[in-house]
Order: C-alpha cells, then structure tokens, then sequence
C-alpha cells in the first residue's frame, strides 16, 4: 500500500485503469504483442482481477516496465457518494481513498454477507493497484460521450496522487468524441493524453505514449531505454519479414518442372500450382507468426486470412491487381502470353519456340539440347510472381497496421494506390510513371527484379523443384537477402 517514487534503474510500474469496456485488456495485448494476455470479450467485466505483465529488454531481459491490467471501474458515481458521506473533505486524497479500502464495502465478499447492494469490491481492487503504482493511464473509449461518471472516475484516481495520462482508444472510428474529451481533461488539468488504438495500431502512436509519459516523470530513464529498444526490435522485424517474403518469391521463380514436347502439361501444372499455394500459405503463417498472430484454437485468430487465400492462378484476381493479359490469352485458361521473353532472364528465340502459357505456367523449349531431346521445362510466370509479391507485401502492411485486438478479417491496406515501380540501370526501384502507372503491383509484371530473373536458371535454389528444403534455402540465401532490400524501397514504411 506504501507508494514510493520511483528511482533512477527502477522498473516503472504502471497501471491501465478505466472503465468497463474501454479496451484496456486490448491495449495491452497490442502493446505486449501477445494475443494471449488476458481475456477480451464484447461485455462489461471481462477482467475480474489485477494482472501483471513486463516489457523487458529483448537483448539482456531486464525488466523495464511492470504493467498492471485492472478491473474496469464499475460505478465511481456511487463510490464518489459513499466518500463524500463517509470520509472527510479536510484528509488528503489518499487518506481517503485508504478509508475505503478499510471498510466493508471495499472487501471481496460473499453475496449471502450483504446486507445491502453496495459492493466496491472491483473498484477497491483498482484503486489499491493505484497506490502501488508510479503512475497510470486512464483508457478512453473515443466513441463515448462525456458523461458524469467518467469525471467522477477522473477525479477518484487524482486522489492517488500520481501521474495519470489518459489514452484514447478506439480513435479510428467515424464516432469518436475526442475534441469534447479534451476539453472535460482540461478542466481537470489534465493536458497530457495520447491516441493508441488497439485495432488500428500505428508504431507512431506507440512511441508517442512512452514519449508522453516519460514528461510526466523525474526519472524517465527506463522508458528512454524501451523506446530505444522496441524502434530496433520493430525495424528489425521488417527486415526479417521481407527476407522471408523474398525467400518465397526466389523458391517460386527457381520453380522449374520437365516434361516431354509431346506430353500433356495440364497434370504437371496442376502439382505445380498447388506446390506454390502451399508454399504461399506457409509464407503467410510465418509473417503471422513473426508479428505474434497466432492462428490456432487457444485464443481467437485475430487474422483471418480469407483476402489472401484467394487463388493466386485465378485470372479474375490477376485483374483485380490491375495485371493485364494479353487478347492472345484464352479466358482463365492463358496468362502472360506474349510477355517480353527479356524479363525472365532467358532467351526464348523465336516464337514458335515458345509452349502454351496456361493458368500461371510458362514454358521454355529454347535451348539446343532441350529441343534435340524433346523436353520442355515449365516454370511459374511473371504475371504470377507479380502477384505473389504484391500479395505479400499486402500481408505485410496489413500486419504492421494491425493492432493485437483486432478480431475481424485483415483489409487490405493501401490497395488501389497508384504505385507501380520502375527499374534504374543499378537495379533500384523508383516511382517514374510510365504505361504501368495505373498498376497497383510492386513492379511491372513484365519488369521483375534482377534476383528473380536469375532463378529462372538456378532449379537447385527452389525446394520446390529438388524437394531439398534446407540445402535450396542456404543457395538462394544471398538473392533473398538481396531482393528484400528491394522489396522495402516499396511503400517503405518507418
């Protein structure tokens, strides 16, 4: 119960206070990035008891912030009437708030014991939180409106006498009432508040509310320190996703399948077609599972996947991305039909050199040998790759905006922005309009990137072709770490 101001190398003790509903189990999930922390329900109540969790450094473990997840206060109205009548105005706040937690009604007590239908149990629970703490945020759910009870909250946690920053919640939402709150926080002298919401995260806001709360603080070093660390763990994670992107697209683009000239490749392009879906899925699950949305029965998926299970061969999904096939193509049976040979990496010599290009598929029958000995050589198509890519960085972006309580289906965000990238003579990407500038793609379908135009002639990289994972994956491990600084220059985010 004794609070202690808080020391220069002490872990800072903060408590997330509020009303019921606000939000504040979901606020810390995004911030712990844990989907597991707590229990979020669509009801009044959900958290029932105080509990603890720690953001520590992720290089040496120590333990920089203590954060308290607290019942939502249930009536502070009825609790500001029962200290008005039974503690006196002259004691100090604290003193006053530890005469409530002396007294009945505060105790967690069974219901055949009451005499009558006042029960604080929740809100005692609270306020003893409070006063072990340094100091705390006080949840607001922008889409309410300001109403007594809220004040009547406000001004029981100033008795604590310990920083409090409200942090608005929700904010995304057409119905949020934030201007009417600031002005009801300003007449209780409370200037300082922030926007986090736990749905529509933005990195940015995240930093602003350690920034704000360390202004509240006289030592602040803990929090400098996990701002320091989480800004390089978040870009660190980037770059890890975007290698793991990178790494698929060079498996895919080695892809590569012989057949007989003369044999029917519908079957081979069937296996390889579902080769690249499974191989798309598990893409997906690793950038979930890197970004901490776990998909499996122990909590809610937060991320459901439908917008990015859609076939990746499906010719209506490839116009959707504003990828054009040719009049040549037959509906949803040829894509890429007289693509530029060029932008595979390979020459494909005259045209009658050239095999059906079928549901993603294109065939290459240029090379001397191949044709003396009658065999064709399948692999995936620019179109296709084109996709693929788009798709991921999609995924990305969405997971990057993408708050740990979110429980609908993932958007896919920025889709439709005019942003299509051109190729430079050292191999960059940059925003130069040109006849693709209506595209959506991360590049040109018919302009893939060097690394991947040399995977066309390296089959021994993809695990798709040799069904050696581990030995494809150390070959084409400098190319994927090359494509992905490739892939950040597009819609680089900070």
């Amino acid at each position: 119960m004794t609070k202690k101001t808080i020391a220069s190398g002490e872990a800072l003790k903060l408590a997330v206070v509020g009303h019921t509903n606000t939000g504040k189990t979901s606020i810390l999930r995004t911030l712990l990035r844990d989907v597991y922390f707590g229990e979020v329900k669509n009801e009044a109540a959900t958290t029932r008891h105080v509990e603890q969790a720690r953001l520590t450094d992720s290089q040496t473990g120590e333990v920089l912030v203590a954060l308290y997840d607290t019942p939502g206060l249930e009536d502070a109205s009825g609790l500001m009437d029962w200290l008005e009548d039974n503690t006196a105005s002259r004691r100090d706040g604290i003193e006053r708030l530890q005469q409530f937690l002396a007294a009945d009604i505060a105790q967690s007590i069974d219901s055949s014991r009451v005499s009558d239908s006042y029960d604080y149990s929740q809100e005692a629970k609270v306020i003893r939180q409070l006063l072990a703490s340094d100091m705390a945020i006080y949840v607001v759910d922008a889409r309410e409106p300001v109403l007594g009870k809220y004040k009547d909250e406000l001004a029981i946690l100033s008795w604590a006498a310990i920083p409090v920053m409200p942090v608005f919640n929700f904010t995304d939402s057409q119905n949020a009432n934030i201007d009417d709150w600031q002005t009801m926080l300003a007449r209780r002298n409370l200037h300082i508040s922030t926007r986090f919401d736990s749905v529509a995260f933005e990195f940015e806001d995240e930093m602003r509310l350690w920034q704000n709360l360390a202004t509240m603080l006289t030592h602040s070093e803990m929090l400098e320190k996990l701002m320091a660390r989480r800004t390089e763990d978040w870009a660190q994670l980037y770059d890890e996703a975007n290698i793991i992107i990178a790494d698929f697209l060079i498996n895919v683009a080695a892809f590569v399948r012989e057949i007989s000239e003369d044999d029917d490749p519908m079957p081979v392009l069937e296996q390889m077609q579902e080769a690249v879906r499974q191989s798309e899925r598990a893409m997906q699950h690793n950038l979930l599972n890197l970004y901490k949305f776990y998909d499996n029965a122990v909590a809610v998926t937060p991320l459901e996947l439908q917008a990015y299970q859609q076939d990746p061969f499906d010719p209506e999904l490839l116009k959707s991305y504003g990828i054009r096939t040719t009049s040549g193509a037959a509906a949803g049976a040829l894509l890429g039909l007289g693509i530029d040979a060029a932008a595979l990496g390979t020459t494909l010599g005259l045209g009658a050199a050239i095999g059906g290009i079928a549901g993603g598929l294109l065939s290459n029958t240029s090379s001397i040998a191949d044709r003396i000995t009658g065999v064709k050589r399948l692999y995936i198509d620019p179109a296709t790759l084109t996709l693929l890519a788009t798709r991921a960085i999609d995924l990305l972006t969405a997971l990057r905006h993408r708050g740990h309580a979110a429980t609908d289906a993932t958007q896919l965000l920025y889709k439709g922005e005019k942003n299509s990238l051109d190729t430079s003579s050292d191999g960059s990407y940059d925003n130069n309009a040109d006849e693709d500038s209506n595209s959506i793609t991360v590049w040109p379908a018919n302009k893939l990137p060097s690394e991947l135009k040399k995977a066309r002639g390296k089959p021994q990289w993809s695990s798709l072709s040799s069904g050696k994972s581990e030995q494809a994956q150390l070959l084409r491990a400098d190319m994927a770490w090359s494509l992905s600084g490739k892939l950040q220059s597009y819609k680089r985010e900070s």
